[in-house]
């Protein structure tokens, strides 16, 4: 669940395979640092662009075998190496994160879709590697997951993003519901701001569930990892709602009693979806 700035990554979870924290922590360094070049502080766009050109440099240099560099980069190169790890899912999220520096609105769900494509659904390819599990069925589930919790994070966001410049609601769908940015900046609760809500929460557990079979199909404390992020994106949807969809006045965030009821819902998941399977 979500952690400091990178908000996709299960770093440093009890339920992680001890052998895999090293590398894990390295891809996280990695991703996090970057990130932060594109978010943190208030350099201008040019040097956040050319010091992300040094993240993707670096990338090059492992590519081709050669010394990475920085230890960042080292440390990630010898993860790379161990466990034969793709690179492009790392280019993928140097691309987002370049994407952040310069594009502030998603005209269409497809092209927010794109940067989910990027920005989030990577974590979980990597992951799957890490695992030894990165077939098609899997990453494909794993990319609904990912993009899925992208989106409850812009949704529980919104306030966050307008004071960086940006809105992650696509515009055909603010437009459809006739919510304009006066909304966002004057933190405006009206029935067309419920109304794109409603439909911006369903389409991200929709897409969700879609991807939560994967939770049933790995196993052990890596199944059980899954079915809490699974769970968790889910609580953070039913925060939205309970919150009549203010996340400007109540950012949802979840509570030690949300964290019991994540616990519950995660063990009772893989019966439940079983069922589902089995009666389908």
């Amino acid at each position: 669940m979500p952690v400091e700035h990178y908000e996709n990554f299960p770093v440093a979870s009890l339920l992680l395979p001890a052998r895999l924290r090293p590398a894990v922590e390295a891809i996280y360094a990695f991703a996090r640092s970057a990130d932060d070049i594109a978010d943190e502080g208030d350099a201008p766009a040019e040097a956040r662009l050319q010091a992300l050109l040094r993240y993707e440099q670096a990338l090059d240099r492992i590519e081709r075998g050669e010394a990475a560099g920085a230890a960042l980069f080292s440390r990630l190169a010898g993860i790379a190496t161990e466990y034969r790890l793709p690179l492009q899912p790392l280019r993928d999220l140097i691309s987002a994160f370049r994407q952040d520096v310069v594009t502030t609105r998603y005209p269409t769900l497809e092209a927010l879709l794109d940067y989910c494509r990027r920005s989030a659904n990577p974590v979980g390819a990597l992951m799957l590697h890490l695992y030894g599990a990165a077939d098609q069925r899997n990453l494909a589930d794993s990319d609904a997951i990912c993009s899925a919790l992208q989106l409850i994070n812009f949704w529980q966001d919104v306030a966050v993003d307008w004071n960086k410049r940006r809105i992650y609601l696509p515009q055909e769908d603010m437009a459809r519901f006739g919510v304009t940015e006066a909304h966002i900046g004057q933190a405006r609760i009206d029935d067309a701001w419920r109304r794109l809500m409603r439909f911006e929460v369903e389409r991200a557990r929709s897409m969700m569930l879609s991807g939560a079979p994967l939770a049933l199909r790995l196993p052990g404390r890596v199944g059980w990892e899954l079915r809490l992020v699974v769970q968790g994106g889910l609580r953070i949807l039913e925060r939205i709602e309970a919150a009549d969809y203010d996340v400007f006045r109540r950012r949802p965030v979840l509570g030690p009693f949300d964290w019991l009821c994540m616990l519950w819902r995660a063990a009772r998941m893989k019966f439940s979806l079983s069922r589902t399977a089995h009666v389908g």
